[in-house]
C-alpha cells in the first residue's frame, strides 16, 4: 500500500519548500554581509575625507630656527586634526624619522588652522629631499624640498 500519486506530490512539495526556505535564508545572510561590509568601507572613506592636511612649506626656502628645521602643516578637512607624535610618522627620503627627533608646536589643529613640524636639523643634510607625512587614517602627504 503506496502512497498515491498525490502524496508523492505533497512530499515533493513539502521539500521544495524546505529547500527554498534554505536557499533564500543563506541569500539574506550574504546579502547582509556584503551590505555590512560595505557600510564599513564607506565609513573609512567618510574617515579618509574628514582627515585631511596638507605641506604648505616654501620647497626652495625651509626656516631653518634653533637647530631644527620647520614645515607648516595645514588641516583643510572637516574634523579637528590631532596632531602627535604617536598619530603621525614622518620619513625623509623613505626613512623612517625616530618620534624623538621631530614634534608638533600643538597637540591638535582646527579646521582652517596651520601647526608647525620641528625636525631636528641633524636629521636632513643639504640637497633635495622628499618629506613624506602619514597621519591619522593612513592619510599621506609629501613634499618635495631643498635645503
Amino acid at each position: 500500500m503506496g502512497f498515491s500519486l498525490t502524496g508523492t506530490h505533497v512530499i515533493y512539495f513539502i521539500a521544495a519548500v524546505i529547500i527554498a526556505g534554505v536557499v533564500s535564508g543563506i541569500l539574506i545572510a550574504v546579502t547582509s554581509d556584503i551590505s555590512s561590509s560595505l557600510s564599513l568601507l564607506g565609513d573609512d572613506i567618510q574617515d579618509g575625507l574628514d582627515y585631511e592636511f596638507a605641506i604648505i612649506n616654501d620647497p626652495a626656502n625651509i626656516p631653518d630656527v634653533s637647530g631644527n628645521f620647520r614645515f607648516y602643516l595645514k588641516n583643510i578637512g572637516r574634523k579637528e586634526l590631532p596632531t602627535t607624535t604617536s598619530i603621525f610618522n614622518i620619513f625623509i627620503d623613505g626613512d623612517l624619522i625616530a618620534t624623538a627627533n621631530y614634534s608638533f608646536e600643538d597637540d591638535s589643529i582646527k579646521i582652517g588652522e596651520v601647526t608647525t613640524i620641528y625636525i631636528l636639523n641633524s636629521e636632513i643634510s643639504s640637497g633635495n629631499h622628499n618629506l613624506r607625512v602619514v597621519g591619522p587614517q593612513d592619510i599621506d602627504k609629501e613634499f618635495a624640498f631643498e635645503i
